[in-house]
């Protein structure tokens, strides 16, 4: 140290506060990295490595390594780094080098990571960006999230010995960027691989001085009000000490004004509905299976959002599908008053079309991070608001009432703004140019001087040659001297006693004189002053607008949900859905059916739809068989997907809906190998089945395809028919279950399990071609047609050919007779489906309660049915 120079000692006290950070180091306009951080950076962003000293009797090794970059173009380049999962930390100079005395002090005014980032470069306009606490201990379980681009908090906690997978499916929810975790939830191996594996998200020991109660209760009160402290639960602190936790660590790295963080969303279990990662992944909620991608997904179905706060506010309620009928049908009927008016639901549209995030813009203006361009975005933004005030004021629905009512059109700070930062203002603030013209006499003045420089200079000119009569006067300008009147020698005895003699030259003198002293300061500064007259001006702009994060963000909310009902109602229309009717009763009823994804990927053909029905006692169980590749796979998350969207609030594809509550949906779908875990394919679906039965409810929907496929038939089949026993058994489970099966044998439980029913998907075959129908139809399959889907894969004849022989041969030896080509009249035909959607619903049906004309039309529905 001591023979380092005093900038680098400096740098190397900040660096030992912030070890795990990459420090930019502000010098002059560059952000300097140096030593370790100056390879990792050059590595990382690609750039040169260089070395502080220039010594070149030194060895290499002791040159210190550094690198930068300019730091009006660090956003970029903090981007690609927090991408990577890194911390920065911005070590900026705290006073004027041009004023400081000594050495220039520098401090971290911010530590950037993955859970904090603000600036839009390293953001997704319609995801939001979570940072995540987590409290654990050998009881409970508290886990805080919140995003501090928008000022939103969330807030739940969980207790007993299932408390890890609880807490892993909230993570389902909100994909955290990074979580910071007390030791005890770090010890949880398995919440710790589910962060890094499965979320890629930054994770973060902070022991336990972060999550003391006392100190968490004393943050939360400070941020979010003493009502929100109460909403806590008392008999459980760990929610209360997530929450402190992950505000200790904001207050510790950002250390700025947080007072945008003002919306907590504390809530229980049996507010929303639970998903865990299978069933997330397995029913492509955000993304498709293989591919990751929007597109495929439900989300790509229903996003049709105008706006990234509505984007944001329709991906939280995938996310989180609602439990309370009366929440859904608010929803519902807000959905349905838009789908019922066209024209104020295109023009809705159309005035949330381009409208800004406003959640965003606030979040960085209160934040201190915000530019000219981002005050003119919020100008632009609250422009918009009455048309879309007007629209949904013109609306006959509950909520879209009180949506209106929460939509401040804000014209006051639209105004404001208007009034002070020019329509297309710079880039960066502290270059000027972004005051409107006529706002500020004084900045027009310091602009004139600029602009007029040489125009004043020329009139001074002009003057003094008249006052003096000297012909070859002139005024000129060198960095030495600056403006200084120069006069030819022949002239000389002309200069009056005022001017000042400042160089001699052969062919003259040079003079100054106060009048052209006190023009040139004016002139020379009058960027600098004009620029920080403007800095002042937007600083006091900054904190009206701030001052105003509440009421702004209450109207951005009430836009977010207004823009993903409209999505809601535009998707509903264009795609032929229905409301749903959504109850308690625990009965799914969907007439013609739709998957909501695979019938808008279809291209050369229609979607065929499907009938469900699932009651309290009857049909309880479906067993679904038929072959691979007729769509049994798709008839099941079809009817998941439209439980779940009817429990967003979304209307539904289908003719008819009746939909009963579900608490959970589980899915065992797909077969893979978990080699990282050391767990083969068979294993990881017994996992799978495990957990299901462990965790459902009988108000839960289960969804289960080929359970006992990765053992030998008879083990298979073993656990296939005890899986099925134990769900369709009340005292069990008797949960709601549609279970896909090639074991045929369990179509023989229709008659002895009470509940159960079996269902197959109809199949036309022609000689050795098999048709597949995609209708589901009551009873069970004849057999699986599985040569058949492999001719059609195109395994060569002759191995078609050799299958069928071996086949036939172990159906003899088994005592079955094999067909290899079934008479035209035995195959399910159209008629056939029709007369078993006939027996279908006279099954249903309760002769004793219909009255004369529901019998009537009951006779006609299935007389259609028959054509």
């Amino acid at each position: 140290m001591a023979e380092l120079t005093p900038m680098m000692k400096q740098y190397l006290e900040i660096k030992k506060d912030n070890p795990d950070s990459i420090l930019f180091f502000r010098l002059g306009d560059f952000y300097e990295m140096f030593a370790d951080d100056a390879k990792l950076a050059s590595k990382e962003l690609d750039l040169t490595l260089t070395s502080r000293d220039k010594d070149p009797k030194k060895a290499p090794e002791e040159k210190v390594p550094m690198c930068g970059i300019p730091y009006h173009a660090s956003e970029a380049y903090i981007a690609r780094l927090i991408a990577k999962g890194y911390k920065v930390a911005i070590c900026e100079q705290m006073e004027d080098p041009a004023t400081a005395k000594g050495l220039v002090k520098r401090d971290i005014i911010r530590v950037v990571t993955p859970g904090t980032v603000i600036d839009a470069a390293c953001l997704d306009d319609k995801s939001s960006n979570f940072l995540c606490g987590i409290y654990m201990d050998s009881r409970s379980a508290g886990v805080a999230f919140c995003d501090i681009t928008t000022g939103k908090a969330h807030l739940t906690a969980f207790s007993g010995k299932d408390r890890v997978e609880h807490v892993i499916n909230e993570l389902g929810r909100f994909s955290p960027a990074e979580a910071i975790l007390n030791d005890g939830a770090y010890a949880e191996s398995a919440l710790v691989d589910a962060l890094r594996e499965k979320f890629s998200c930054r994770v973060e020991k902070v022991g336990e001085r972060r999550f003391l109660l006392n100190e968490a209760e004393k943050n939360i009160r400070a941020q979010f009000g003493e009502e929100a402290q109460k909403r806590l639960p008392a008999g459980n602190p760990a929610a209360a000490m997530a929450l402190g936790g992950l505000l200790n660590y904001l207050y510790e790295t950002q250390k700025t004004d947080l007072s945008h963080i003002n919306d907590l969303d504390y809530y229980e279990q049996g507010r929303f509905m639970e998903l865990d990662l299978t069933a997330r992944r397995n029913l492509e909620l955000t993304e498709t299976l293989r591919g990751k991608e929007k597109k495929g997904s439900l989300l790509w179905v229903l996003d049709k959002t105008k706006t990234p706060m509505g984007a944001r506010c329709l991906r939280s309620w995938l996310e989180r599908p609602l439990l309370s009928v009366t929440a859904i049908c608010k929803r519902n009927s807000a959905v349905s008053a838009l789908v019922d008016n066209t024209i104020v639901r295109e023009e809705l549209i159309a005035a949330m079309t381009g409208l800004g995030d406003m959640e965003r813009l606030i979040g960085r203006i209160v934040y201190g991070t915000a530019g000219g361009r981002d005050m003119a975005s919020l100008r632009a933004a609250i422009e918009k608001l009455p048309a879309v005030r007007e629209q949904l004021s013109a609306l006959n629905d509950r909520r879209l009432s009180e949506l209106t009512a929460e939509l401040d059109t804000l014209d006051d700070i639209g105004g404001r703004i208007a009034a002070t930062i020019c329509d297309e203002p710079p880039f960066s603030v502290r270059e000027g140019g972004f005051i409107r013209d006529g706002f500020n006499e004084e900045v027009d003045r310091l602009r004139h001087i600029l602009k007029g420089g040489k125009g004043i200079i020329a009139e001074m000119e002009a003057k003094e040659k008249e006052a003096t009569g000297i012909r070859t006067l002139k005024i000129g300008y060198n960095k030495v001297f600056g403006y200084y009147i120069e006069v030819s020698n022949s002239f000389k005895d002309q200069v009056p006693e005022t001017y000042i003699r400042k160089q001699t030259l052969v062919n003259g003198e040079r003079y100054i004189t106060q009048e052209l002293k006190d023009l040139e300061h004016q002139i020379l500064t009058a960027s600098e002053r004009v620029v920080a007259l403007e800095y002042e001006l937007f600083t006091a702009l900054r904190e009206e607008v701030s001052a105003a994060a509440p009421r702004i963000q209450k109207t951005a909310a009430a836009v977010a949900e207004a823009d993903a009902l409209a999505s809601f109602a535009a998707v509903a229309v264009r795609n032929g859905y229905c409301r749903p009717d959504v109850d308690e009763s625990g009965v799914i009823e969907i007439k013609e059916g739709r998957h909501p994804v695979v019938e808008r990927v279809l291209k050369d053909s229609l979607f065929v739809p499907n009938d469900t029905f699932m009651g309290e006692k009857e049909g309880r169980v479906a067993i679904i068989t038929g072959p691979n590749m007729a769509g049994k796979s798709t008839y099941m998350r079809q009817v998941a997907l439209i439980v779940l969207m009817a429990q967003m609030g979304s209307f539904v594809p289908a003719k008819y809906a009746h939909i009963g509550v579900v608490d959970r949906i589980f899915t065992r779908i797909g077969a893979s190998d978990d080699l990282s875990a050391g767990q083969s394919t068979f294993m990881v679906e017994m996992t799978e089945v495990s957990d299901i039965l462990h965790h459902a409810t009988k108000n839960s929907l289960l969804i289960l395809d080929e359970i006992g496929r990765g053992t030998s038939t008879f083990d298979g089949m073993s656990i296939a028919r005890a899986v099925l026993e134990y769900c369709a058994d009340k005292k069990l489970l008797g949960a709601k279950t549609l279970f896909a099966t090639h074991y045929h044998e369990l179509t023989e439980l229709e008659n002895t399990l009470p509940g159960t029913v079996n269902y197959s998907i109809a199949v036309k075959a022609r000689g050795e071609d098999i048709i597949f129908l995609r209708k589901i139809v009551p009873g069970g399959a004849d057999r699986s047609y599985g040569i058949e889907v492999a001719k059609l894969a195109g395994l060569p004849d002759k191995v078609v050919q050799r299958a069928k022989a071996v086949l036939a041969e172990l159906e003899a030896e088994n005592g079955v007779q094999y067909v290899a080509a079934r008479k035209e009249e035995d195959q399910v035909s159209l008629d056939a489906i029709g007369e078993g959607e006939v027996l279908d619903a006279l099954r249903r049906c309760q002769p004793d309660t219909l009255t004369p004309i529901e019998a009537m039309s009951l006779l006609y529905e299935l007389k259609q049915k028959l054509k």
